[in-house]
């Protein structure tokens, strides 16, 4: 099992920066593929980036020059960094993980942490 623990969301005008962390304390396995989503109220999750082993980043189109997502295999941990935040950045944040377990490839979900930006 692979638990993960966001830290850094919060409130924030519009304009500003926000660095958000996901850890995944105690795993002895690797993370193959670590992602952000968000969940904002009354719509579906999305894609905000992801980062595989390799390094690959891919970002949706909303974030692409504003966000940038990055990884830390020492600490089993990835950041998103948030600039230039825009009021329709607003909502809970999710980390996501899939790392190869037992001859298989699992994936899991953070609790989310809050972004809300103010416009």
């Amino acid at each position: 099992q692979v638990q993960l623990v966001e830290s850094g969301g919060g409130l924030v005008q519009a304009g500003g920066s926000l660095r958000l962390s996901c850890a995944a304390p105690g795993t002895f396995f690797s993370i193959d593929v670590w992602g952000w989503y968000r969940q904002a109220p009354g719509k579906q999750r999305t894609m905000v980036a992801t980062i595989t082993s390799a390094g690959t980043t891919n970002y949706a189109d909303s974030g692409k020059d504003r966000f940038t997502i990055s990884r830390d295999n020492a600490k089993n941990t990835v950041y998103l960094h948030m600039n230039s935040l825009e009021f329709e950045d607003t909502g809970v944040y999710l980390c996501y993980a899939v790392a190869y377990i037992n001859s298989g490839y699992h994936a899991y979900w953070g609790q989310g942490t809050q972004v809300t930006v103010s416009s």
